[in-house]
């Protein structure tokens, strides 16, 4: 018998076992990166995850004869249907074994779950929203994954397919090098904008780090406001989120740019820790922490994770510019290379910032969506 049977996460050992899925996925990858355990469980755990004071999700398990061979999350984001006046519901968390019988019961059992809570769409993947983990990698295989990205097989894409989910939108990331990110047409128009628009630049405040953090909700919220998809974060989420960045951060790296005494925009770059936690095999929180204090050092790239302005500068250049300071102050603390990503492929804006600077797009990510009858 080789019958398939998908139930729900229930136990504390069943989301161990979901967790620990991954290793068997990814068992022998040089690329990926194994997360930490404990940000894992994190990211599904319904009481410390603010996510889903706003969100229902299930999670789900696939297994063939008592061995588990697959896993997927069904996720309502209450906040983005109310933001974008729809029914869409989210598929994340997507982890299977090459068998297309298996992700064909997994995206089945989403699919149902999605559909009997009044969903008519189904997109993804989410883990478990735009503004974590987002997108299936379809290019860019070869190179490991920078922090706060995902990762997943080649053959993910035929799976996704192969049940008739189709491209919606794809994203891309753009590889920036010291090397070859700085010209002189770059620097007048560097210089030109920010006396136009009387622009100045400051470091995030440790001092001030929950006042300076408000400034951000102030922006983000706005900034984003009218991209495809994007959904508002709460107070609780970024809270949250700074929290877990708080350790890693680099406040050269988090810059305000201020126009006239007001904040008009904001770029946050991290270090990518994941250069650090490739070796930390089994995602365990200690050995992860001492290989991040050991090989620090050896991080050369930074991703450059969130970056906009105001809607009414974002015509005026600014978001080049502060583009070209987050390059600018990588230089000087030493890093080689930046990830900016992701990108919409519509965003026209953010695209020519990137090719600007000579941003080269090296990995791309794709979303997909089909109805639910």
């Amino acid at each position: 018998m080789n019958s398939i049977s998908v139930r729900p996460v229930r136990t504390a050992k069943d989301t161990k076992q979901f967790i620990g899925f991954l290793w068997k996925i990814y068992a022998g990858n040089p690329v990926w990166v194994p997360p930490l355990w404990m940000d894992r469980k994190k990211l599904m755990d319904r009481k410390k995850n603010p996510f889903y004071a706003h969100s229902e999700t299930e999670f789900f398990i696939a297994e063939r004869n008592g061995e588990m061979v697959g896993r997927i999350a069904a996720i309502v984001n209450h906040n983005h249907n109310r933001e974008h006046r729809d029914k869409v519901g989210f598929f994340g968390f997507f982890e299977c074994i090459n068998d297309r019988d298996v992700a064909k019961a997994l995206f089945s059992s989403a699919r149902e779950f999605l559909r009997s809570h009044g969903m008519n769409a189904m997109r993804g993947p989410a883990n478990p929203s735009v503004n974590d983990e987002y997108g299936l990698l379809i290019e860019g295989f070869e190179h490991s994954p920078v922090i706060l990205m995902p990762y997943n097989p080649p053959y993910y894409a035929t799976l996704i397919e192969s049940y008739g989910l189709t491209k919606i939108k794809d994203l891309y990331s753009f590889l920036l090098s010291q090397e070859t990110v700085y010209s002189d047409r770059l620097e007048r128009i560097h210089a030109l904008v920010k006396e136009r628009q009387g622009l100045s630049f400051r470091s995030l405040d440790m001092k001030r780090f929950d006042s300076d953090v408000q400034r951000i909700k102030d922006v983000y919220n706005k900034a984003w406001v009218h991209n495809w998809g994007e959904v508002p974060m709460t107070d609780a989420e970024i809270n949250a989120l700074a929290a877990d960045l708080k350790p890693v951060v680099v406040p050269d790296l988090v810059i305000f740019a201020e126009s006239r005494g007001k904040t008009v925009g904001f770029a946050l770059s991290l270090p990518d820790i994941n250069a650090a936690l490739k070796s930390n095999t089994r995602g365990w929180l200690i050995p992860g922490l001492v290989r991040l204090a050991l090989h620090k050092k050896r991080i050369n790239t930074v991703r450059i994770i969130v970056l906009g302005v105001l809607p009414e500068h974002q015509a005026s250049g600014a978001a080049g510019v502060l583009f070209y300071e987050t390059a600018a102050r990588a230089r000087k603390l030493g890093y080689q290379y930046g990830e900016a990503g992701w990108i919409l492929e519509d965003n026209d804006k953010m695209i020519k910032a990137a090719n600007t600077m000579n941003g080269t797009p090296y990995k791309k990510y794709r979303i997909y969506e089909m109805p639910i009858a």
